[in-house]
């Protein structure tokens, strides 16, 4: 057997391991579609976009985004209650929860809000077209893009393999950290009135952090308790978070540089 068809073999039977009862959703069916979304955003994001605003002027969107965060806040804020009375209200082991792979209906409920929580990073999507369309070139940044793809990725293969128990946290605390973070992008968009009100700006990426934080360790937790999930999973999770926390901890360090960090570029000018 030739390595192309021992690739073709192993990705055959890791896709056997599927859960399929998330078969037929649209736009997670296929794993293809996924990667086709990301690319097409990367290119949207980096090339196409920028392209066609070079020559035009930066467009008004406060009403859009207005109304697209007040969105968010609402939709992040039913699928962290959903998945809260699906899960831990329902006394979930926050150390060692198996899926369910029954057809119950909570187990049912949890792949619906697996689902929605998959067409959420779908919409997270917009918060890089208004950036383009506002010519809002410095929030391109890689921690930007490569979060966007990191979780668009994480959250299906979580959907598509392990939806629901010890999976749950994930979205649990990330629903829970968007709405902080959609509040706080709504009242920008309100206005240069309204900025006097944003002066926890600062702290949103520290929370931001510890979340990422909380993620890792409860993911590198499976690592050495035995909870039927697979451990490329748990590695994945734990080396996705790492990334992504080093990423932050560096555009804080450098959006918001401590005292001594100040002092020590004043000697060195």
């Amino acid at each position: 057997m030739g390595p192309l068809q021992t690739l073709i073999y192993g990705c055959s039977r890791v896709w056997e391991t599927r859960d399929k009862r998330t078969d037929g959703l649209p736009l997670t069916e296929s794993p293809l579609t996924s990667v086709l979304i990301c690319l097409a955003y990367l290119l949207a994001a980096k090339i196409l976009g920028p392209k066609l605003m070079a020559n035009r002027p930066p467009y008004d969107l406060r009403g859009a985004l207005v109304t697209y965060n007040a969105f968010q806040i609402f939709f992040n804020g039913w699928m962290f209650y959903r998945i809260c009375c699906v899960t831990w209200l329902k006394g979930y082991n926050l150390i060692c929860q198996p899926v369910d792979y029954s057809d119950n209906e909570d187990a049912l409920q949890a792949i619906s809000m697996g689902y929605f929580y998959c067409i959420s990073k779908l919409i997270d999507l917009l918060d890089t077209l208004f950036f383009v369309l506002r010519k809002k070139e410095n929030h391109l940044t890689f921690l930007h893009i490569y979060h966007h793809v990191c979780m668009l990725l994480t959250v299906w293969i979580g959907f598509r393999f392990i939806s629901g128990g010890q999976s749950a946290f994930l979205p649990t605390v990330n629903t829970l950290m968007n709405i902080g973070v959609h509040f706080y992008y709504l009242i920008a968009a309100m206005g240069p009135s309204f900025r006097k009100y944003l002066w926890w700006k600062k702290y949103l990426t520290v929370f931001q952090m510890f979340e990422l934080a909380c993620i890792g360790l409860h993911g590198s937790q499976l690592l050495f308790v035995d909870c039927g999930f697979p451990s490329a999973i748990s590695w994945y999770y734990v080396v996705q978070t790492s990334i992504i926390l080093l990423l932050f901890k560096n555009f804080h360090s450098k959006k918001y540089p401590t005292n001594n960090n100040l002092q020590c570029r004043s000697k060195m000018n």
